[in-house]
């Protein structure tokens, strides 16, 4: 249940590797990497049941639509199954709606046919509660598999509040994950516990020692 990340601008080969091996033994569902590792990734990750996840338009959202397309299109050919992207928060805040669907769509399209999946960032510490509705409910009606809350690059990170309120608005049939500052087993159960399906951290080998602990 865990995407085991590491998205640091300064982010080395070294560490990448090291985030693949970690991923290996303790079985975290992915790893979570900048597009420029995920060959790598794969590669490290071919004969595992861990998947490679990158991010796509990350982590503004502002690329132009046909950009985060072609992202996703060439992350999944170097070996990425699941893809986080950014959605045009300023679209969004705009009132802007058509925009929005239509990039979250686009990178839709552009995965599933590929047997990829697509995980909208939203990044909820820049909209109000009214926002954060429109923003599910735009992802779920462009066919999107979940809803995360956030980038970890915002001004905060992953609330349970927000998570039970996604729940609520995609329902039982869309997955949610929460990413965000999420440090500790109470925190991840907590997530979990409002209605999360994915945790998204950097901490996880720590959040799973608590666990077992």
């Amino acid at each position: 249940m865990i995407d085991h990340t590491l998205l640091k601008p300064t982010a080395t080969e070294e560490q990448v590797r090291q985030l693949c091996a970690e991923a290996r033994q303790y079985k975290f569902a992915t790893v979570c990497v900048n597009p420029t590792w995920v060959a790598l990734c794969a590669d490290l990750l071919a004969d595992s049941q861990v998947d490679v996840c990158t991010v796509i338009g990350f982590p503004l959202g502002a690329n132009l639509p046909e950009l985060k397309a072609y992202e996703a299109a060439q992350c999944i050919a170097a070996g990425a199954a699941e893809l986080d992207m950014v959605i045009n928060i300023g679209a969004l805040k705009s009132g802007n709606h058509e925009l929005v669907a239509t990039d979250i769509r686009g990178v839709v399209e552009a995965a599933h046919p590929l047997d990829a999946r697509v995980k909208v960032i939203i990044e909820t510490a820049y909209l109000t509660d009214e926002e954060k509705v429109t923003a599910c409910t735009l992802a779920k009606a462009a066919g999107a598999d979940f809803v995360k809350t956030s980038t970890g690059f915002g001004p905060a990170g992953a609330t349970v509040a927000d998570i039970a309120l996604m729940r609520r608005t995609v329902g039982p049939e869309m997955r949610v994950k929460a990413a965000g500052g999420i440090r500790t087993a109470a925190d991840a159960l907590a997530m979990l516990a409002a209605g999360a399906t994915r945790i998204g951290a950097s901490a996880s080998i720590q959040i799973l020692h608590e666990v077992q602990g």
